[in-house]
């Protein structure tokens, strides 16, 4: 019998390539639409990334690059505009089935809901962004799967601040040793921690392969299929070659003295 009775899964380069495919280029595109000649490239977007939400996003890199805006103009209204558009975009290119799933994710949750394990999410993004998502991923009604979705500008504080998570076991009425979190980030690890989730995996992409993710005790580079095993890069898979209900009952076991 597994030990515990929920997993809690981050979004944006958790469940999807999303930053990289996805909302990078539509920050650009929404810039371009409003005759803004700002350009984020990979290494640019890689750094605004230690902010977590979009519009926060936006604010920081006018900070950083001392741009001066009108002052006739609400700067908050500004960047909530832009930020809306770049949505749009996003929204536009999900729609169009641009960005798949990473491997794996749908074999666990697939998993995950024959054993009964309960689904949730956690995410700063919006949640029309998780719903477009899900819904253009290839398995239909896969939004349905999952009990929770906290998502977005619901809670005081975004990552690494820990009150989505916290939001997310409110609403499964469960414990956070009885649950276990995907993430993708060290703002996602100190989040999920934060929140007393000490079962956290990572799965790593381009954007984040290089933090410090010490803290979380296992880490891997993608979930893994059958013919593309996982590989671990902090803690052990054991015999297993994928991330699958046992490895996460392992860790989890071993996160909260169960072992």
């Amino acid at each position: 019998m597994l030990g515990f009775k929920a997993i809690i899964f981050d979004v944006d380069g958790t469940l999807a390539d999303t930053e990289r495919d996805g909302h990078r280029p539509a920050f650009n595109a929404a810039f371009a639409e409003a005759g803004l000649d700002w350009v984020w490239d990979a290494e640019r977007y890689g750094e605004l990334l230690r902010v977590t939400g979009g519009k926060e996003r936006i604010a920081t890199y006018i900070a950083e690059e001392g741009i001066g805006l009108d002052p006739s103009l609400d700067a908050a209204e500004m960047i909530a505009g832009l930020h809306r558009a770049k949505t749009r975009h996003y929204v536009s290119m999900l729609e169009g089935g641009a960005i798949p799933l990473r491997p794996g994710v749908l074999r666990l949750l697939r998993e995950a809901r024959d054993a009964g394990i309960r689904l949730a999410i956690a995410t700063t993004t919006t949640p029309e962004n998780v719903s477009v998502l899900l819904d253009n991923a290839g398995e239909p009604g896969l939004r349905d799967w999952f009990e929770v979705i906290a998502a977005g500008d619901v809670v005081p504080a975004k990552k690494p601040a820990p009150d989505i998570f916290l939001l997310a076991l409110s609403e499964l009425g469960l414990d956070a040793a009885d649950c276990v979190a995907v993430e993708d980030s060290d703002n996602g690890v100190r989040s999920a921690l934060g929140a007393g989730l000490r079962a956290l995996l990572v799965t790593v992409n381009d954007y984040t392969a290089g933090q410090d993710l010490s803290d979380a005790p296992l880490v891997v580079d993608h979930l893994g299929e059958p013919d593309r095993p996982a590989r671990a890069l902090i803690g052990d898979l054991g015999n297993s070659r994928m991330v699958d209900l046992e490895s996460l009952d392992r860790m989890h076991r071993a996160a909260f003295g169960r072992g």
